[in-house]
């Protein structure tokens, strides 16, 4: 079972195409602040970024962003968190996010929203961490990059077991609820012999 007192949770810093992407955040940062879960992200007050962190903030949850001093201008840096960290660089902003978290969930966003999953899945799957790692699939928004994952199951280029290491819901209480009941499974990197 997994203690979750915070989540990283990886988004875009815009709100995307569809009205959902920014919905969403409501019923996950009710969700959250409710069973007193913290939550770390990047920092930003616009996009999904923003509206995650005002849904927690608005039902009296913490929040704790973490962002890069070159970005604090171009990612226009919350000022009403928790607690702000403003980093030298994005190495210094992944680790203080990794390190501050229990588990980590990606809401829709771009390359550094797929970078930063990936990266916390792959530590998962090398065994550097053992917390949970999810994608919250707004609007199907994940339903192809999980076809993909399975797709790299079916051509031998990665282990069912790893690919099981992604947690996947639509419903913000469906995926905490996987999150919460996780169990790490030590799986060898190494092909089978």
């Amino acid at each position: 079972m997994s203690s979750l007192t915070s989540i990283c949770v990886y988004c875009g810093s815009s709100p995307g195409a569809r009205p959902d992407y920014v919905e969403a955040c409501k019923p996950l940062g009710k969700e959250m602040a409710s069973r007193d879960i913290t939550l770390v992200y990047g920092g930003a007050h616009v996009g999904v970024m923003g509206a995650i962190a005002e849904s927690v903030l608005s039902h009296g949850g913490k929040v704790i962003g973490v962002i890069p001093e070159a970005l604090v201008k171009l990612e226009v840096a919350h000022r009403g968190l928790t607690e702000l960290h403003i980093v030298d660089d994005m190495h210094q902003r992944k680790a203080m996010m990794a390190e501050l978290s229990d588990g980590f969930i990606a809401l829709p966003g771009g390359l550094g929203t797929l970078e930063e999953l990936f990266e916390m899945l792959t530590w998962s799957q090398l065994g550097f961490h053992g917390k949970p790692v999810g994608v919250m699939n707004v609007a199907n928004y994940y339903s192809s990059l999980l076809s993909f994952l399975d797709q790299g199951v079916s051509e031998g280029f990665m282990k069912q077991a790893h690919r099981d290491l992604l947690l996947s819901d639509s419903v913000a209480t469906g995926l905490l609820e996987q999150m919460t009941s996780y169990t790490p499974k030590v799986t060898s990197k190494l092909p089978d012999e």
